[in-house]
Formats: structure tokens, sequence, C-alpha cells
């Protein structure tokens, strides 16, 4: 059996930190340098405004040099701006009195990418990682009065080709990605957002810019850099332990004196501790018992329970009567990452307790909101990770091919109670391991680790995504011979620096070497694990566009599927946002170097040919406009029953595999609008996918299949209480609203946090029980309901063939209604003339969401709740308002 018991004390930092001056003026000053620069190329002389935080492609966006970076061909014909050098400059004003301060810093919270600081002509140094932030002792260089920074930042594909080419005792693949991704070369060269250099969800642009806030910071003795607080629950005692890390910048050469006060007034706790400071031992670590112990209200994920905080102080005098106050929100939570024997099977468990209570992780991975990173705004954060809750998901995994997310993102995921598990940002490639290289990444992790590991949400910590089965598959064809050197390459990075550092940072989570892993087993392989996608360890990556994905057996039965996905398009009114009327058909230039999954398109198509029928319709726009519809549908049902095939495979073992409890599918959201695996668009409008998701991530769902000739329907419930319920298995013809018959089964016990089987009949004999009913002819739907008529979960259904087989399915929808139904809701009122499936509204370029959508009609009238993100009217809803079901697809 192998435990790792882990908890943690939640502390999270207000975004303002409150700095008291003592009474001669000794305490921090800040001047922030944001706002208004300029930026120049100094290859292409153009000179724009540009504003900080922000990138040079916004800055030439706003200064009308360029168009849309997203519109048609716009990634391949900016590439002009990614290899050019562009510096960003400006003059300011500093005054004051500082005969008193010892010492002046800049910081950069972060740079993109590469970049040599100046101040009034000076160098003060150089960054090379987007994921540290830089301070640069500038005490003497500061002028009283006017004084300019330049800030020159170099092409990010010139420096990671130099890099490459400058690595000459062996080669570090990958060298470039795959033709068909439209995208650069030695991404892994440079500490800078992998994809940003092209991935086959997103286009390369390599962008320059100061990414977040710049400022000065004047001090007489320390200013504090980063401050994190965690806790162990300490298992003798079973009390929780606070234990504080603060790091700060010393000014003094001679020793700095001060104090820490901690104070926690709801749990009637306090704690002060007297330390000195050097600028060598710059670090203090302070631990204190929690007082009222039986008190602490835990923080659960959603679904889960509440998750109350608690308000907290934090203060630091220091000498000369500096005072540093920083208001707190505290979290407690433990988490568990349990891998132990299973019974019946192989191997070893793989999932997360919480609090002591084993989760079904349901969600999706996140990838960055915008190749622009100042374009995402707390908004649309807000609204994306609203999505997340509202599509009854517990979890997101941040892919390590992006960004260690803004700190507003995992506020929210604490407030929402989104579980995270995060990636270090490594991808897809081997790294180097010169001294350099490695001593950046200790910066990089030491850095993010203290920023982060306060956030209640962020329960497990990953090393990288897909490098351990890189090197097991040999995805880059390294000859027999090198392999130990690159192997010794993997161990040096990700568990001798990364980890290391890691460990010396946090040891409230738990920590994975890689995704997919096989976890403890890839451990006692030395961390390299012949097979990291055993399905008997660890969390398992499946991609399979091929095989049928109505066939449930073709799907891998492991502990826990941390990717698995399918492509689809976006709606064509986010194509036609950047796109020309000639761009309209599949097999366009446009769509052909938008979708960068080789063969991608054709992917698609195979999947809807397998089980939908083919437009018909002899007009090429309304022929695109479907091929869009059925993409999205058939990946919504390709998920769906893979979620659906996992999540009634957690509690039971079937020829060794099984006990699944984890379903993570790829991905969450959008970087443009091109076809992706995403289940959110670009804008954040919702595919069929998500609304599909809302469904099969419900906390109580039936289930329905078929294993061998039988129909089977299992009841999986996510509660913690018992369930009293009943089965409503209905049958209908597709040429009628009328039902061919009702099986309800006796009362059952479905019992907390389980899956179970409730009902097992031969298919055939019950279909022609039902008014003499055939698999071409009928389908089936599935309800969970108590004996008195509450319903838990929505319908389910189960179609015997695929559907370009059924006969009758003529049902045509149409929109009766739009009414006003309070402020920015609309309902809209739609009528059936028989049985149709996925039906789905789309509002056009209106901003909003439905409350149902991509649903089975088995009624003539049906009335679906519209909410706009924006204001509009009845009219114009109606007016942009657009219903496509699977019958329309036989419409000439």
């Amino acid at each position: 059996m192998m435990t790792v018991t882990l908890s943690l004390f939640q502390f999270v930092t207000n975004l303002v930190a409150a700095v008291v001056a003592g009474p001669s003026a000794h305490g921090l000053r800040t001047d922030d340098l944001g706002g208004s620069w300029m930026a120049v190329g100094a290859g292409s002389g153009v000179v724009v405004p540009a504003n900080v935080p922000g990138s040079i492609h916004g800055a030439l966006l706003r200064a009308g040099k360029i168009q849309d970076p997203y519109f048609r061909f716009n990634d391949l014909h900016y590439r002009w701006i990614a290899y050019d050098n562009w510096t960003f400059y400006r003059n300011f004003s500093f005054s004051g009195d500082v005969r008193h301060q010892q010492k002046v810093v800049l910081v950069f919270d972060s740079i993109d990418t590469v970049a040599k600081v100046s101040l009034n002509g000076r160098t003060v140094g150089h960054t090379n990682n987007m994921f540290v932030a830089y301070r640069f002792d500038v005490t003497h260089l500061l002028l009283l009065g006017s004084n300019e920074i330049s800030v020159a930042i170099e092409s990010a594909p010139s420096y990671a080709a130099r890099q490459n080419r400058d690595h000459t005792s062996y080669s570090v693949p990958p060298a470039c990605p795959p033709h068909k991704q439209h995208g650069e070369c030695h991404a892994n060269f440079i500490r800078k957002t992998q994809s940003s250099f092209g991935w086959d969800w997103a286009p390369a642009f390599a962008t320059q810019g100061i990414r977040l806030h710049v400022r000065l910071e004047t001090f007489a003795a320390a200013a504090l850099e980063q401050l994190s607080i965690t806790t162990h629950l300490e298992k003798h005692s079973e009390g929780w332990q606070v234990a504080v890390v603060a790091v700060f910048d010393v000014a003094s050469p001679v020793s700095v004196e001060g104090s820490l006060l901690l104070e926690v007034p709801a749990l009637d706790t306090i704690g002060s501790q007297n330390f000195s400071l050097t600028q060598s031992a710059s670090r203090i670590e302070f631990v204190i018992p929690i007082t009222q112990n039986d008190s602490v209200k835990l923080w659960w994920p959603r679904g889960e329970g509440d998750r109350p905080g608690y308000d907290a102080t934090v203060t630091f005098e220091l000498d000369q009567g500096s005072i540093i106050q920083r208001n707190a929100k505290l979290y407690f939570r433990t988490v568990e990452l349990v891998q132990q024997t299973v019974q019946g099977s192989p191997g070893l468990s793989f999932y997360l307790r919480i609090n002591g209570r084993p989760v079904f992780l349901r969600g999706a991975n996140w990838v960055p909101a915008d190749s622009f990173l100042e374009r995402v705004t707390r908004q649309r954060l807000e609204n994306l990770l609203q999505s997340v809750v509202d599509a009854n998901m517990n979890s997101l995994r941040v892919f390590g091919g992006g960004i260690y997310e803004q700190s507003i993102f995992y506020s929210l995921c604490d407030e929402l109670g989104i579980m995270v598990i995060q990636d270090f940002m490594f991808a897809c490639a081997l790294y180097p391991t010169e001294p350099a290289f490695l001593g950046s990444v200790r910066d990089e992790v030491s850095q993010q680790v203290l920023r982060l590991s306060s956030h209640p949400s962020i329960v497990m910590w990953v090393s990288n995504n897909e490098n351990e089965v890189a090197l097991a598959r040999n995805w880059f064809d390294i000859p027999e011979h090198l392999e130990p050197r690159y192997r010794s390459d993997y161990i040096n990075l990700y568990i001798e620096t990364l980890r290391n550092v890691l460990l010396q940072e946090d040891k409230s989570r738990p920590f994975l070497p890689s995704s997919p892993t096989n976890g403890a087993d890839s451990k006692r392989e030395g961390w390299l694990a012949r097979n990291p996608y055993d399905t008997h360890y660890g969390d398992v990556h499946y991609y399979n566009y091929t095989a049928d994905c109505w066939d449930w057996k073709t799907f891998p039965c492991a502990r826990f599927l941390s990717e698995f996905g399918y492509q689809s398009w976006p709606s064509f009114s986010s194509v036609a946002e950047v796109s020309l009327p000639e761009d309209w058909q599949l097999n366009s230039s446009f769509c052909n170097i938008r979708q960068h999954l080789i063969d991608g398109n054709k992917y698609i198509l195979q999947q809807i040919h397998q089980n939908y029928p083919i437009p018909v319709t002899q007009n090429p726009l309304r022929s695109f406009q479907l091929i869009l519809y059925l993409s999205q549908v058939s990946q919504a049902q390709c998920v769906k029953m893979q979620v659906e095939f996992y999540r009634r495979s957690r509690n039971e073992v079937k020829h060794g595999e099984g006990w699944t409890m984890g379903a993570l599918y790829w991905q969450l959201n959008d970087v443009w609008q091109a076809p992706s695996w995403s289940s959110l668009e670009y804008s954040g409008k919702w595919k069929m996918l998500h609304y599909f998701a809302k469904d099969f991530f419900a906390p109580v769902v039936p289930i329905l299949f078929e294993d061998e000739e039988d129909l089977m329907v299992y009841a999986v419930s996510e509660l913690n209480f018992d369930l009293k319920l009943i089965l409503k298995l209905t049958v209908y013809q597709w040429d009628s609203f009328q039902p061919a018959c009702h099986l309800n089964s006796s009362e059952f016990l479905l019992y907390a946090r389980t899956s179970q089987s409730v009902l097992r009949r031969p298919l055939s004999t019950l279909l022609e029980s039902c008014a003499h009913c055939s698999p071409t002819r009928c389908l089936l739907t599935a309800q969970l309901m108590t004996s008195n008529g509450i319903h838990y979960g929505q319908r389910n259904y189960h179609f015997p063939v695929p559907l370009h087989r059924v006969k009758g399915l003529h049902g045509l929808v149409k929109v009766a209604a739009v009414n006003p139904a309070g402020p920015q809701r609309f309902t809209v009122v739609l009528k059936a003339s028989a049985v149709s499936p996925f039906v789905f509204l789309d509002a056009g370029t209106l901003h909003g969401r439905f409350e149902d959508n991509g649903f089975l009609m088995v009624e003539p009238v049906k009335s679906v709740i519209f909410r706009a993100w924006q204001k509009t009217s009845a009219h114009e809803l109606k007016r942009k308002l657009t219903v496509t079901s699977l019958c329309d697809v036989f419409q000439k």
C-alpha cells in the first residue's frame, strides 16, 4: 500500500498590500511605471505607443499598423513582428526626499522574454525567463527628476534558434513542430509559453512585451518579495500547524531586525516571532499552531461542501519603524494521492482524497485564453470559470505548454471550488540541462510555487506534459546508444532540480513526475516507466480518431484519464468573424491552414460518416454550416460516450481494469477561432460538447449502453448520501412523440459515491415488446426519479444503431416565439413535428448562454431560457437566432 498523506492551510493574499511608513518615512515607497510607453522595431523602424502591461502585437493593433491578428492568414503574414527586436521605452519623473532611503529596486513581475534592461543609458540587467520576476538594484543610477527606462527585447524565435545552434554537444529534440502547425522552431530552448511557438490548437504568435507590472520600490530596511503560508496536519495531535515563508530584499549590508505577527481572530489564533535578516540570509520561516483547532471549517471542492475562509492579518515590523501589513483569506483542507492495491486487479489505485473523502475528478484541461495575454481580463476569466462549474465540473488541469496563470485565476478557483492540477511549463519536448538553464528553472519553480502554494484549489503539481511517455515511446527517434544521455537529462531536470526545489517550497501536495505517468510505479522504475500508458497505474492520455467512438470497448479503462478528446469546428458565426465568404468550405485554403492537426478535417469527417447522415443540400454555404454543426454533434457524442464509460467504471474492476476516478477531457477553452478539441469557443460561447458536459458530469446520472446483445443501465452518484430511486425507461419511435412503451423498475438504493448496474435486458426482446419496435425505428430514454416524482439528473438516451441507418427521422424544429423573461433573459419557444435529436440553438454574434442545448426533443413544444451577456431585445435575438437538428441534414 502506498498512500501520500498531505495537508494544507491556505493563505490567499489580497492583490494590494498595505504598506505603512514609520514616523521618519522609512517605509516602502512604490512608483508604478506601467501605463503609456513607446515601442520601436530595430529592423522595421516602426514606432508606436505601447501599453504596459502589454505586447507588441497589441500596440501595433491599437496604432492601426496591423489588422486583427486572428483574421484569415494573419498568423502567417505577421511573422515579421516576432522576427524583429522591439525596444520598449519611456521617460518618468522621480521626485521626493530619498536621503534616508538606502535602496531603490526596479521590479518586473514578468518580461516576455529575453531582454536587456537599461536605466538612463546604463544596463541594469538581463532577463531570459517569462515565468520569473526580476529585481534590479538601481540605487546609484536613478536621478531626481527625469529618467529614461528602456527594455530591449530580442526576437524569441531568433534567440531560441541561437541557443539551439550553440548547443553543439548533442541535439535536444524536437527541432520544429510538424509543418501542419505552421509554427516556430526550438521552443524548448526558451522559457516562454511553449504554445506561443505554435501547437495543434494554437497559432504561432511569439509575442514580445512587458507582460506584467513594472515598478520602483524604494526602502531603507527591507522589502517583502514573496509570502506563502501553508500547513501540515500534525499526525499525532491532529492539529493544524501554520508555516509562514517570507522572502525579503534586504537593503542594508548589516543585519535588519524585525518581528512577525500573524493574527486569525475568528480562530483566536495569534503568533509572533523575532527575526534577523541579512543580504545573504533574507528568508524567514515560522510555524505556529491554530488555537481553536476544533472550530476550523474545511474548504471543499465543488459539490462536496462549502468553502469558508478566515480573515487574517500578517504584519512585519522592521528596523527604523517600517511596517509591512498584508490582509489575507485563510482556507483549510487536506489532499492525499492514494496509490494502493486494488482487489481483483494488478497495479495500484490512483485517486485523490480531499479532507479524507475520495473524490471523482470531473473536468477538462485549461490552455491560455488568448495568444495575447494582456487581453485576458478578470471578467473573461470569471465567465470561463463560471462555465466550468455550471457544467457540473469540479476540476481543471492547467496544461504545461501554456502559462502559470495570473493569481486571480486561482483565487476564482478557490472561491468556486474548482480543483486544479497544475503542470509546470514543460511540454512535448526534451530540454537542455546546462547549469544556466537549470538555474533559471530553479528560480522559476521557487517563485511560482511560493506564489501559488497558498491556493486551496491547487491539489497536485505535475512536472511536465507527456515528456515521460515521449522518452518511453521514442517520439523523437533517438538512437538506442544515446538514450542514456536523454534519460539522465530528464532525471536531472525534473527530479533532481524541479522536484527538489518544489519539496523545499511546498510539501503539502502530491507531486507527479509527468502526465501521463504510472505514478508510484514510475518512481519505482527510476522515474521513467517503460509504459506510462499502463491502465493499471497513474493517469493516461488517450486519442483515437479512427475507431468508432460509439463503441465503448475501444476506450482504455484506466485509473484516471487526464486527457482524451475529439475535434470540432467552432460555430459558423465565430468562423465568419475571421474569414471571408470564399473561405466557407471545408477544403478552402483558410480551413486547411486553420486546421493544425495533421488529417484533422479528415478525422472529423470520418467520425461523422460512421454514425450520422451527410448533408444532401446543393447549397455550398448551407453544406458548410451543416458540416460545422455535425462536427460539434460528433465531438459531443464521442466525449459523452467516453466520460460515461469512465463514470460507470468508478468502483468496478473487469478483466483487471477499472476503478476509474477521474475524467478530464481535452480541452476546455480556445485560444483563437479554429478547429480544436475545446468545449468553449474563443468568445466563451458554449459548444454542443459543453452543454453535453453539463449532463454527463451531473452528480447523478443514468447511463445506457449495450454489452453483447443486452441493454445495460447504470446509475451513478457523486452525492455524499444514499438515494432511493426508480429507473423510468421509455421507448419512442422516431416518427412519433407518443411513447411506444414505458418500463419502471422497482425502487432501489443508489449508494453514495458509487456506480451500480440497475437494469440488464436483451435489447431485441425489449424492443419487440414495445409496439414491435426495431433498432432502426426506435430509441430509448432513461430517467432517475424518486417514488414521488422528483427527478435526479437529466434524461439520458440510447440509439441502438447509427443515426444514418434509422427510419422515420424527419422531425423539423422551428422557433415559435421569443419572449422577454427578465433582465437580459429570454424564453425561446420551440415546436417540433416529430422526435428530433441534437436540437441546437445559436444566437450568432449575440453572446450569451442557453440553459439547455443540443438536446433530444421528444415533445412537440419545448421552452429554453437564453441569458444574454450583452444588452439586446427579444426582436434582435429572434432575428439572429437559428435552430438546427439532425433532421435538417436530410433537407435539400
